[in-house]
């Protein structure tokens, strides 16, 4: 059944932007920041920030149970993302800037509808054309945000809709877990192999990457010639590495059999690892080709040489990071060149020792793969569900 859509604006009783804060304290009042609010609308308090605020700011400021926090302000891509305020983290929680606080009228909206409902139109991407940009951030206006509409079916059918909605992403959040003790039991057999491989703790020989394998760095065909590109052969860009997943996501534009002539492109077995990005926490990204790929220039390959296994390669420039990273240049931008990435050393101990380690690898994998296809199939579900509960 569709219900009228009501002009958002009109059924809050609060909309109001936080405050920013120049100076952090030891101890002060907890600041809601952008990295406290996954795109998943979860709650990440890993890090957080305490602020000096005045009794009038904790007046104004303060969250309070059902409170939803919109990120009005942040990366074109980010930027729309909310949650919901459920339990309590401190005695008073405040909000920076970058966050609208919306307060619902509890007789209604409920607030809980409301989360679910933002979440589904930061997912069709609508905050994104939403935007005003400017260097480094894009916001969404206020007056933007309450003039949309909203389909309003009765206060009881609202919170029965949000109850399995979070049902679903609830069993959702259990398999990303479940797929998270994969990651992490993968990740402590290496180090039980190898060693802290950023600091070379068993002391095994060290070589530089140009040593272990042939870096080539990635291109794109002239866009003038639009022969270039077509259905032939994907062509990866780095939102295609800087994924959770060890593998390449499916790349959303693909070369021809011109591009890809012109194009530089590797076989499976290949680390594609990103070299050029917006954010200096994307530098270093990798995931393991499992096909033949084109990629862009932001992207260097990794083939192993002989005497180098390739999940091996793949798991070392994964868990070495901090490496790379160490050699790009370019601040918060952040680059490593062909020739720096050639030239960082890393450990290369007995190819053996790298077979061993690929044979656990492959089993985690198919033990994983499963986990995301069931993931998979309950994100489609709750996709469909909010499509048939928010179209109106």
């Amino acid at each position: 059944m569709s219900w009228p859509a009501t002009r958002l604006g009109s059924l809050l009783l609060d909309a109001r932007p936080g405050f920013a804060s120049g100076e952090e304290l030891d101890s002060g009042i907890l600041q809601v920041r952008m990295n406290n609010v996954k795109p998943d609308g979860a709650w990440d308090w890993t890090k957080r920030r305490f602020v000096p605020a005045t009794a009038r700011q904790i007046e104004r400021y303060s969250l309070q149970l059902g409170d939803v926090l919109f990120n009005s302000t942040n990366s074109a891509e980010q930027v729309g993302k909310s949650a919901l305020y459920k339990k309590h983290v401190e005695s008073v929680v405040c909000f920076s800037n970058h966050f609208i606080r919306l307060r619902t009228d509890s007789e209604k909206l409920a607030p809980e509808y409301l989360v679910h409902f933002l979440g589904w139109l930061w997912g069709r991407r609508v905050f994104e054309n939403m935007v005003n940009s400017w260097v480094n951030q894009a916001t969404v206006r206020r007056e933007d945000l309450l003039d949309l509409g909203i389909p309003l079916p009765p206060l009881t059918e609202q919170k029965r809709i949000a109850a399995i909605l979070d049902k679903i992403d609830a069993a959702r959040l259990k398999r990303q877990q479940t797929m998270q003790l994969v990651d992490d039991f993968l990740k402590s057999v290496f180090l039980d192999m190898f060693g802290d491989p950023v600091v070379n703790s068993k002391g095994w020989e060290m070589k530089s990457i140009k040593e272990m394998a042939v870096v080539t760095t990635g291109n794109t065909p002239p866009r003038g010639d639009v022969d270039n590109y077509g259905d032939f052969i994907e062509w990866i860009k780095s939102d295609n590495i800087n994924t959770p997943s060890d593998f390449l996501t499916v790349a959303a534009e693909s070369l021809s059999e011109a591009g890809y002539m012109i194009g530089r492109h590797v076989a499976a077995g290949s680390t594609l690892l990103t070299c050029i990005a917006g954010s200096f926490e994307c530098i270093g990204n990798v995931a393991y080709v499992d096909r033949l790929v084109a990629f862009n220039q932001q992207i260097n390959a990794l083939t192993p040489k002989v005497g180098v296994n390739e999940v091996f390669l793949y798991s070392l420039a994964k868990y070495c990071k901090k490496i790379i990273q160490a050699a790009s240049t370019g601040g918060m931008k952040g680059m490593v060149s062909k020739g720096k990435l050639e030239s960082v050393r890393l450990i290369c101990p007995p190819e053996n020792l790298q077979r061993k380690f690929a044979e656990v690898f492959c089993g985690c994998q198919s033990l994983r793969k499963g986990m995301e296809r069931s993931a998979s199939e309950i994100s489609e579900g709750l996709s469909s569900i909010k499509q048939r509960a928010f179209s109106g």
